[in-house]
């Protein structure tokens, strides 16, 4: 008697856990879509608070000075909206941060929502009993704040770019490496080896590149080091992305030493480099992203690098672009696994 009770307790979870996803899907699905520029947050602030102490800790959290870029731009643009005007023309923009300062708040931190008034949608509350308190959270809470703006505008573009993929250059890659990042529609295939593919999307004064390459694992090295990717990376460049003239060829710039950071990413182990790349002997430059790893069989490391070329414009929303394809990544099987589901 007593397991019949358990396995029906068991039934009655699973029903109530089923009928609560499906009872959130139809509330999703009738929510209108977001607005809003990308790359921009609202901020529901009363205008005392946002020109002192909780609007200085706002701005040097979310809208510094982007990293890696050749022009100063901000991280995100910052719109200041005070509580009384918050009306629905602001409630469905894409990001926003809600900062509700008030001496009755018993649970002072930040709350991280999906989908509120919009979707795709992501809300971030600030919750604190005065404005030091404010300020200090918002210090605190900086990278996770920055984390899930950043992670939430990836997540969009990269829901679009498989709405219009390429499917056959996500093909020609994973038949070389055993996976393949997915590629927006406009992108085309410029060069292939037997380890290095040259994908690209140009229109007049852009260039938006993606290059897949990978190199056999040297056993005793630290192969995922940076001056063992950027070393490797550099020699495949000069082999296989040529500049106009004779003599000259992509390679990492040494103006400013580019930076690491190791990360995970649905499974996926990784280390993140950022810097700039430039043309030997030429004047031609941008910035870059790389994501370099194991093969699954563990004798290669694949790279995954985006770069940007825009002369004459700002380059964070195209760089963000580049980075949020090479982060759509999936090896085979998993997206098989993905397709059933």
């Amino acid at each position: 008697m007593k397991k019949i009770l358990k396995y029906m307790a068991v039934a009655l979870a699973a029903i109530i856990a089923l009928t609560s996803c499906s009872e959130e899907k139809k509330r999703k699905a009738l929510l209108p879509n977001i607005s809003g520029k990308a790359g921009e947050v609202i901020v529901v602030i009363d205008k005392g608070n946002w020109e002192g102490v909780v609007g200085t800790a706002l701005r040097d959290s979310l809208a510094c000075e982007t990293p890696y870029l050749p022009q100063r731009e901000p991280l995100f643009g910052l719109v200041n909206v005070p509580q009384n005007a918050f009306t629905n023309m602001f409630q469905i923009h894409r990001n926003i941060i809600y900062v509700n300062i008030n001496n009755t708040v018993t649970e002072p931190g930040i709350v991280i929502r999906k989908d509120v008034w919009a979707t795709p949608q992501t809300v971030i509350y600030v919750n604190a009993a005065d404005s030091e308190s404010a300020a200090s959270i918002i210090a605190e809470n900086s990278a996770i704040m920055v984390t899930t703006i950043e992670q939430a505008e990836r997540d969009r573009i990269i829901r679009n770019i498989k709405k219009y993929e390429e499917l056959k250059l996500a093909q020609t890659v994973r038949d070389m490496v055993g996976g393949s990042p997915h590629f927006p529609s406009g992108y085309k295939l410029k060069k292939k080896t037997s380890d290095f593919i040259w994908i690209e999307y140009a229109i007049q004064d852009v260039t938006q590149g993606i290059l897949v390459y990978q190199y056999p694992v040297e056993e005793g090295k630290q192969m995922l080091s940076l001056d063992s990717i950027i070393e490797n990376s550099n020699e495949i460049l000069k082999n296989n992305v040529p500049g106009m003239f004779d003599n000259t060829y992509m390679t990492t710039s040494t103006a400013v030493r580019p930076g690491i950071e190791y990360k995970r990413y649905k499974g996926l182990e990784f280390a993140e480099v950022r810097g700039f790349w430039e043309v030997y002997n030429d004047y031609m430059g941008g910035p870059f992203v790389s994501h370099a790893f194991y093969s699954q069989d563990g004798q290669n490391v694949i790279v995954l690098q985006g770069f940007v070329y825009a002369p004459k414009y700002d380059k964070r929303q195209y760089l963000r672009q580049v980075e949020s394809v090479i982060y759509s990544f999936e090896w085979a099987a998993n997206e098989k696994e993905e397709q059933k589901d």
